[in-house]
């Protein structure tokens, strides 16, 4: 598979899982911040080598609320 597609679905997938562990409330919120964390770095990756400023921005602004919910969270 091609870098670029990889980060891309893995990021897709780790944001899908993200979401829905943090809307189960099942407690399992850290475990999903870190999955936002992952997520963001990836589909930044992914925006950063294809020059998508916009969602690389949007990515940033994920990865620094993957942080705070982490810290939050702890």
């Amino acid at each position: 598979m091609q870098k670029n597609k990889l980060l891309e679905w893995l990021g897709v997938i780790t944001a899908i899982i993200y979401s829905l562990l943090v809307a189960l409330n099942i407690g399992a919120e850290f475990i999903g911040f870190t999955l936002l964390l992952i997520s963001a770095i990836l589909i930044g990756l992914w925006a950063y080598f294809g020059k998508h400023r916009g969602i690389l921005l949007l990515q940033i602004f994920y990865a620094t609320a993957g942080i705070i919910g982490m810290f939050r969270w702890f």
